[in-house]
């Protein structure tokens, strides 16, 4: 019986994490916006990141300062990195590097024309990128679609939810990734 009833917490707790992501991929999920300092958040979650990755994963940071504030939702910005810190561990079972680094780049006419919805101007930029296996174009092309996965248990719902927070925010995520070289993220906020 004692089984059964932490398989039933463990269903009941991941139901309530799915409800999450569907309600934050719907849009529906209340933002709480505030200016934020992006390493100051990074810095306060270190301790967290180092929990849910590998033990044979190391992390590099390379924090510009001054960073200007942004504004989003601290806890969605949260939910994005260890998103993105989650995938990056898994991506690399014999352990690798995970860099996280921050700046502030110019979108300028040339990227916004080969990038559809991107406006030009000022950003942040929030790069997560590791040493992991990789993927080739077709999951590249997909990996922001609801509900697929290439995960024999992932909800399909991690990238997706990511994307739709990071656009509610008024930003972009491009991504690229090489099979067997890894996966580097930017998040323009």
């Amino acid at each position: 019986p004692h089984g059964e009833v932490l398989q039933i917490k463990h269903a009941a707790d991941r139901a309530a994490g799915l409800t999450r992501q569907l309600l934050a991929f719907s849009r529906k999920q209340i933002m709480r916006p505030v200016h934020i300092d992006l390493n100051a958040l990074l810095i306060d979650m270190e301790r967290l990141m180092r929990r849910v990755i590998s033990a044979d994963v190391m992390i590099r940071t390379a924090f510009e300062e001054p960073l200007p504030s942004v504004y989003a939702d601290p806890l969605q910005i949260e939910q994005v990195l260890l998103n993105l810190v989650v995938n990056a561990s898994e991506a690399m079972p014999s352990g690798g590097t995970l860099t996280i680094e921050t700046g502030t780049v110019t979108l300028g006419d040339a990227y916004v024309a080969r990038h559809h919805g991107v406006e030009s101007g000022r950003y942040v930029c929030l790069i997560v990128a590791d040493t992991g296996e990789g993927v080739d174009r077709q999951t590249r092309e997909r990996m922001f679609e609801p509900f697929f996965t290439t995960k024999a248990r992932g909800s399909g719902l991690g990238l997706s939810t990511l994307y739709g927070i990071v656009k509610q925010s008024g930003g972009h995520v491009w991504v690229y990734s090489e099979v067997g070289v890894g996966t580097t993220f930017k998040v323009y906020l």
